[in-house]
């Protein structure tokens, strides 16, 4: 019976043994969650209103590819005859970098190519050669590359785009304005980018986002708005 009762005693205590251990790593563990959330926050907190801050949203990071397509890619796409099918700016070295039709996301704003060296031209906008104005947007960048309209800025008045359309032809267009819009200005602004900065001339719209980063609405706080008028096609 002693043996008994002594053989219960231990099993008691090493019952409580793992219960002491087990609850001191847990406590350990909650501060070490705590402390990485303190730091995540006055991390992002910091950054805000810098240039570039990571992009937090894992999402977003997958669907965008950051790869550049191949020669044989670009050569291989194909549109209709008389939609667009690549942009060129000679100025921003960006060489026949392909365009997609794109319409409106979930949220109401102008769709754009999961690749950041492709660009978007929106499909109800006018088309080369047909006298309306095309809008086309690209992306300032990706987590870790540059995107095609990174540069955009940097353009001029008198500054070159070409588009080619389906069927080979080129057309090419000078800038008349490049400015950049707050992101709460816009939305307004979009019903002048819609229009031909010369009336009754064709023209193209390019936007990107730039400016400064905002963590909090996971977005640049400025639009840039590039508008030319066609010159030769």
């Amino acid at each position: 019976m002693t043996i008994s009762v002594m053989s219960l005693k231990i099993k008691g205590w090493r019952k409580i043994t793992k219960w002491a251990i087990w609850s001191i790593v847990g406590v350990l563990f909650l501060v070490f969650l705590v402390r990485v959330a303190t730091f995540e926050h006055g991390y992002y907190s910091g950054k805000e209103g810098t240039e570039r801050a990571s992009a937090t949203n894992l999402a977003d990071e997958e669907e965008l590819i950051e790869e550049k397509p191949s020669s044989d890619e670009v050569q291989e796409y194909v549109v209709a005859p008389d939609r667009p099918r690549y942009l060129s700016i000679d100025k921003l070295r960006i060489s026949k970098a392909r365009v997609l039709a794109m319409g409106i996301n979930v949220e109401g704003e102008l769709d754009t190519p999961r690749n950041i060296f492709d660009v978007g031209w929106y499909e109800l906008s006018g088309k080369p050669g047909q006298g309306g104005t095309m809008i086309i947007d690209g992306h300032n960048g990706g987590p870790h590359v540059h995107g095609v309209f990174k540069d955009l800025p940097l353009l001029s008045k008198g500054d070159i785009i070409e588009i080619e359309r389906g069927d080979g032809i080129i057309y090419k267009y000078s800038v008349v304005e490049n400015k950049a819009v707050s992101l709460d200005e816009s939305n307004d602004y979009m019903v002048t980018a819609s229009k031909s900065p010369e009336a009754g001339k064709e023209s193209v719209t390019l936007i990107t986002c730039t400016g400064e980063w905002s963590q909090a609405q996971n977005t640049y706080l400025s639009r840039q708005f590039t508008r030319a008028v066609l010159i030769e096609g």
